[in-house]
């Protein structure tokens, strides 16, 4: 049997991480193609897409987006961080 070492903590925690953040980038951009939809609907007199995509939008929506970015801010310092101590 090929047995491979277990994954240090931090990589597992890493990998974790990753994973939550590509189901969240797909998360958001699931919205933004449903809201498309939904205008399109509304602006056709057919209401209920937009009226679940507006009750989603606070509890489901705002906090993927904030995540995104937080993510993108966190990624672009560690960056920074890692060419600033390369020198």
């Amino acid at each position: 049997m090929d047995q491979t070492p277990p994954m240090p903590m931090l990589q597992r925690l890493k990998a974790g991480l990753d994973a939550v953040l590509v189901a969240n980038v797909f998360l958001v951009i699931g919205g933004a193609v449903w809201f498309t939809v939904a205008v399109i609907c509304h602006s056709r007199q057919l209401e209920a897409p937009l009226e679940l995509f507006q009750r989603l939008w606070e509890p489901l929506f705002t906090p993927a987006i904030g995540l995104l970015m937080a993510a993108a801010i966190v990624s672009g310092l560690l960056g920074w961080w890692q060419r600033r101590g390369q020198r």
